[in-house]
């Protein structure tokens, strides 16, 4: 196959370790390719057709994005250039290039970023009368009241630290807000280091609303920030202050656990959880106005070189204005509302294991509501009739109604079961939580399998119905976590189809128990079927369009990077498949190469809701397969994680998955980014076809 190269792969299955797998210059390196989504989300925040509040909320939603991408991302490349590693990314490119390249293009996107929060943000928001007071821009009243509520708020819980022999630089907190402080004269004791350090406590607010009578205005707000530069001098009495600079660094936050040496997983992250505010740095950031002089005296201390440098030109924490939107009441500088739709035949507040009996049921978030997933739990904790309920947890939040109804389930003496996922990155602490709940109430917790996340979404319910036992389930492509099934796109099936809920109860029992992985007759299961199947059924369309028929692939998906996977596309491309692929996030694919991938075209849509629904469709000679899945095409959804891809195999219900799941988001001209062979991305603009954006076509549709 032209650009690809047998490869021996450490780590993977031995069946799937010998493969023919695309070469480097056929490959989008991954660390660029989030970057390049990252990209996309500050466009939101470029888009004057989207509502300035929403633009905003992209703008901290870029901010959040970074920092997760320094923190475990550049924190990953960081460590292999200092332990010399000479492995190279699957586009060729080793540790240090990666590094160089990411860099060019953070500096670049934070600029833009900058860029947009002073030129065009908070001047826009200014001329709706919502206001962000810069201290160069206080009338008199303004300044009385901000000096008041430093003394009152603010100094009585700030601690500044002079640094001298006695008083070394301070343990800086991941992500904090601090600020550096130049300093001449000398102090009581008659000391002069001449810098001091002033750490803002998390507790306190990083933006202030300012009283409508002294703002002159309904919404004015002054950065925390602000107010400290301006009454700095309070904390260091009969001193100078030659400078204040408000500075953040952030650290690498991967959580380091020995699968071989740890006897209780539980008690090992609880002890390592703490120590990721303190991982090895990886960025600073500064304000603009920083000397040079600090600059490198901060880069010094946290070790960092030039190139992690960040100067910014405002608060060096956008993340935190994500609270604005929620305080101002401008329904018309917002998205709409909506009320997601219930399914009709669950309208009436009834038994839901009755309309499941009947027929499976497709739910299709946010257009629809989460509350029949949270129905179909609280019931069966409820029921008497229910014996015994099992459920995977991955992200679930820290106040989940599925999570009470699992702990009453266990108080009236059900058996219960919870496969509690504690590597979920960044949810560790909430689920080491529900783990220690559920466990005090009798509930079986168990943490999955050593070495492989469990990222499948699943419960089961086992109910004794005229005298014998029957199954339900649930079976999902998002979390168990209300909050976010209102933000994300996903797709979840509530079914008591036999065969279905036969697997979903081995797959438990699997997971739970010890034991060869028996064969399921419809779940596709990884680590052991998922990828072989996916790969089967893309060489499947290309024997069909090698035997003249017509073929082709649709899949949705937030990343697809697997080699093996690729190259089966390539094939496929090259036999003559239609291959389609709406790829969220990150791509490794280059589509659209002559004699290699002339038949791929690879979009992404950004909205205003996450596109995080997982669906593999095949033609499959007119028998189309539409399967569901909680897992990307990833080497680690493959290979190192339980994840499921389950079949919809309701005619009506597949219709509905290929007609809402995939053919608006083919049609999109307005949020849709089409992908290029170089890996760059060009937003589609409609020209003389209607204006069609998938997800609001869908609200109207749904809701």
């Amino acid at each position: 196959m032209p650009g690809s190269r047998p490869t021996f792969i450490i780590g993977l299955p031995k069946r799937y370790q010998t493969m023919n797998l695309p070469s480097p210059e056929t490959l989008i390196n991954r660390e660029l390719g989030i970057l390049a989504f990252q990209h996309r989300v500050l466009a939101q925040a470029d888009d004057p057709k989207i509502p300035l509040l929403e633009r905003l909320k992209f703008l901290c939603i870029f901010s959040s994005n970074m920092d997760e991408f320094f923190e475990v991302r550049v924190a990953g490349l960081k460590e292999q250039i200092l332990a010399k590693s000479t492995q190279r990314s699957a586009d060729g490119m080793t540790a240090r290039q990666q590094y160089r390249a990411v860099s060019d293009m953070t500096h670049a996107l934070v600029a833009k970023q900058y860029a947009l929060f002073n030129n065009e943000i908070i001047p826009a928001l200014a001329e709706h009368d919502i206001h962000f007071f810069r201290r160069t821009h206080w009338n008199e009243t303004q300044a009385a009241w901000i000096r008041d509520y430093f003394f009152r708020e603010l100094m009585p819980v700030l601690t500044p630290v002079g640094l001298d022999p006695s008083h070394p630089f301070p343990r800086v907190l991941n992500k904090s807000l601090n600020f550096a402080v130049e300093l001449s004269g000398r102090d009581a004791f008659g000391r002069n280091s001449g810098a001091a350090v002033v750490q803002a406590p998390r507790s306190l607010p990083r933006v202030i609303r300012m009283p409508e009578d002294i703002a002159g205005c309904e919404y004015g707000f002054v950065f925390l920030s602000s107010i400290l530069h301006a009454h700095v001098d309070a904390l260091f009495t009969g001193m100078k202050v030659e400078g204040c600079y408000q500075f953040r660094v952030t650290r690498n936050s991967d959580l380091f656990v020995d699968d071989e040496e740890t006897k209780n997983l539980r008690q090992a992250l609880q002890g390592e959880l703490p120590q990721r505010h303190y991982g090895a740095a990886v960025r600073l950031e500064v304000a603009d106005n920083c000397s040079t002089a600090m600059a490198t005296f901060l880069l010094g201390q946290f070790e960092l070189e030039p190139e992690d440098l960040y100067q910014e030109q405002g608060p060096v924490n956008l993340v935190r204005l994500m609270q604005v939107p929620d305080w101002v009441d401008r329904p018309e500088l917002k998205f709409p509302p909506f009320i997601p739709a219930l399914p009709a035949r669950l309208a009436q507040q009834d038994d839901i294991f009755a309309h499941i009996r009947k027929n499976d049921i497709l739910l299709h978030h946010p257009f629809e509501s989460f509350q029949p997933v949270i129905d179909f739990i609280e019931q069966a904790a409820a029921d008497p009739n229910v014996l015994a309920m099992r459920q995977t947890v991955y992200r679930t939040g820290t106040d989940s109604k599925l999570m009470m109804a699992l702990i009453r389930a266990a108080q009236s003496g059900k058996e219960v079961t919870v496969v509690v996922e504690l590597l979920a990155r960044f949810d560790e602490e909430a689920n080491i939580n529900w783990a220690a709940k559920l466990e005090e109430v009798g509930a079986h917790v168990v943490y999955g399998v050593v070495g492989h996340k469990t990222h499948a979404k699943l419960a089961l319910v086992i109910r004794r119905e005229d005298g014998v036992l029957r199954r339900y389930a649930h079976l999902g492509t998002g979390n168990y976590h209300a909050r976010t099934a209102r933000l994300y796109t996903d797709f979840g099936l509530l079914t008591a189809d036999e065969a279905i809920t036969a697997d979903v109860n081995s797959l438990f029992t699997q997971i739970t128990g010890l034991g060869k992985a028996g064969k399921l007759k419809c779940l596709w299961q990884s680590p052991f079927t998922l990828h072989s199947e996916v790969i089967a059924a893309i060489n499947r369309e290309t024997e069909l369009a090698k035997a003249g028929k017509r073929a082709a692939i649709i899949a949705k998906m937030n990343a697809l990077l697997e080699p093996q996977v690729i190259a089966a596309l390539y094939a496929a491309s090259q036999a003559g498949v239609k291959i389609d692929l709406i790829i969220r996030g990150v791509c490794a694919l280059r589509p659209g190469i002559a004699g290699l991938s002339d038949n791929i075209r690879v979009r992404s849509v950004v909205g205003r809701f996450l596109e995080h629904t997982r669906i593999f469709y095949f033609r499959n000679g007119g028998d189309e397969q539409v399967i569901l899945s909680s897992a990307d095409w990833m080497d680690r959804n493959f290979f190192r994680r339980i994840e499921t891809g389950f079949p919809v195999l309701n005619p009506k219900l597949k219709k509905r998955v290929i007609a809402e799941g995939l053919k608006p988001y083919l049609r999109d001209n307005v949020q849709a980014w089409e992908m290029q062979s170089d890996g760059s991305y060009r937003r589609r603009k409609p020209r003389r076809a209607k204006h069609y954006s998938a997800q609001l076509e869908l609200l109207n549709l749904l809701t």
